[in-house]
């Protein structure tokens, strides 16, 4: 393996951090007595790209790395598009094999015959070796970068092949979505149910349409579950407006625009589109609005301790007991655990406080009271209050 540390031309990066870090995975750089060799580039200024490649055709010779270009043509997609006037454009490592124009292709899903075939110049090529890099025109729909891409003997193959695939990721994400929701039950039996936050997401390339799936699943969803209703590349279009109004989802684009009348369409039906440029953008306000999902969270402050020290009956008002304020305050009306022995043995209101004979709203510490709680009388000598106030507090995401 060769691992390649991108974007060294920017302030402030790292290339040892991100040693340090791959160590952690088993990769052992070279210069401090590994195994792997590291490589420093810069995509965007060519610096180490001459390094790159002398290191990838070193390390080819040294392990005698080949591959069969007599063979049907076999590779991994590296990016994928929707061209508005050329379709599906699938960008194709060829890792064995040579790759043919009118050759049937089949890719995860996604099938197709290689219509045209441009290298990283732009040029027209009729075929792709082994280590070439393609743009391939042909594929009925877009695949997910990091597909398997192989040749097959026809287009009824392809064709067979990629339905089957479609059919089990099919039955695998309805699988995963009802074992999901088991667990959930479970989790949420007594606390009620989970609130959900339906997103329709689209982006100009599958790269970035991953990159996105990806940061948006390492949000916290134990209280607030983002469901991806529909996920693709290419410009926000009716449909997606149609089906973010039928699931109650926001439409959230990258690098992307909505086409035709998606957007009068969005007006009339109500449905929220936000278009981003940069993805953390994007996930810092879909975390800020799951925390607005988020119920707010009970706080308890103590606000006084009263130890009562006499006890008054009364015709009218009943028991009265004699008090004095240790610590804090005491309100009328406020609420109030009463406390025997070390256990609680009513939680109500103070329903009466006087001070002497006449009626006060609070009593501070160091002064005496008498205190009649609402609807109870049962207080004895020597109990104490705890005299108590709550308040809802905005949650955020952990």
């Amino acid at each position: 393996m060769l691992v390649a540390v991108n974007k060294i031309d920017k302030e402030g990066a790292q290339p040892d951090r991100v040693r340090t870090e791959m160590t952690q995975l088993g990769l052992q750089p070279e210069e401090w007595g590994g195994d792997t060799m590291f490589v420093d580039v810069s995509a965007k200024t060519h610096e180490g790209l001459e390094d790159l490649l002398e290191g990838l055709l070193l390390m080819a010779e040294v392990e005698e790395l080949t591959a069969n270009p007599d063979v049907e043509a076999s590779g991994t997609v590296i990016e994928s598009k929707l061209d508005p006037g050329r379709g599906a454009v699938v960008t194709v490592l060829v890792q064995r094999g040579t790759l043919h124009i009118g050759d049937a292709i089949v890719a995860g899903a996604h099938w197709g015959r290689v219509r045209a075939m441009s290298d990283y110049t732009g040029k027209r090529v009729k075929e792709a070796l082994p280590a070439e890099p393609v743009e391939v025109l042909g594929f009925d729909s877009v695949p997910e970068a990091g597909e398997h891409v192989r040749v097959v003997e026809n287009d009824r193959r392809a064709r067979s092949l990629a339905n089957e695939r479609a059919n089990r990721l099919k039955l695998e994400q309805q699988a995963r979505r009802s074992g999901l929701k088991r667990s959930l039950a479970t989790i949420f039996d007594q606390s009620g149910e989970l609130k959900e936050l339906s997103l329709v997401l689209k982006a100009d390339v599958s790269g970035s349409l991953e990159a996105f799936e990806d940061e948006i699943a390492k949000l916290p969803q134990e209280e607030i579950q983002v469901s991806i209703v529909r996920a693709g590349v290419g410009g926000i279009t009716e449909s997606d407006i149609n089906l973010a109004a039928a699931s109650d989802a926001v439409v959230l684009g990258f690098n992307v625009r909505p086409v035709g009348d998606a957007r009068a369409v969005a007006d009339r039906e109500g449905v929220e589109i936000r278009t981003y440029s940069v993805i953390y953008r994007a996930i810092d306000e879909l975390r800020d609005a799951m925390q607005g999902m988020l119920a707010p969270e009970t706080v308890e402050d103590i606000v006084g301790n009263i130890e009562v020290r006499q006890i008054f009956r009364a015709s009218r008002v009943g028991v009265i007991a004699g008090c004095m304020v240790t610590d804090g305050r005491v309100t009328r009306g406020a609420k109030v655990r009463l406390i025997r022995d070390g256990a609680v043995i009513h939680d109500g209101t103070i329903g009466s406080l006087r001070r002497f004979n006449e009626d006060v709203r609070e009593v501070a510490s160091g002064f005496e009271c008498g205190v009649v709680l609402a609807n109870y009388s049962n207080v004895e000598e020597g109990d104490t209050m705890e005299v108590y106030e709550t308040r809802q507090v905005e949650r955020t995401l952990s």
